[in-house]
């Protein structure tokens, strides 16, 4: 079966939430803040593969989320990004926007990517 048509859905990952948290050491009083960052969300990135011929992959999956990122910790630790998402792609695709029908790239060379959906930025820790 060949299939040249696909609807799929993609979500970029969400930013990890920032850290609420103040130094506590012994003998240092009104140690200060010390809450870390969150994680920025991970990117859905689609890139074109001459290895495939056909979206028959799409067909039973359609839905695609990308790694949400780590929320911050005490001690001013930063938390970790979220993993980006790679779609691989036959070469040649176009990619257009469901709801406009806007065209937002066309892939045609080998390892030519887009990024359809960009990761959330983390929170702020104080």
């Amino acid at each position: 079966m060949f299939i040249d048509k696909a609807k799929i859905y993609v979500k970029a990952g969400d930013g990890g939430n920032g850290c609420v948290a103040f130094h506590r050491e012994k003998f240092v009083p009104m140690g200060g803040p010390s809450g870390g960052d969150g994680g920025k969300g991970g990117d859905v990135i689609i890139v074109a593969d001459s290895h495939l011929q056909t979206l028959m992959d799409f067909k039973y999956k359609r839905h695609y989320k990308a790694e949400r990122g780590q929320h911050g910790q005490g001690g001013n630790k930063k938390g970790k990004d979220g993993e980006d998402l790679i779609i691989k792609v036959p070469v040649g695709t176009v990619i257009k926007d469901a709801e406009t029908g806007e065209i937002l790239a066309d892939l045609v060379e080998e390892g030519q990517s887009f990024v359809v959906a960009k990761g959330g930025r983390g929170g702020r820790g104080n």
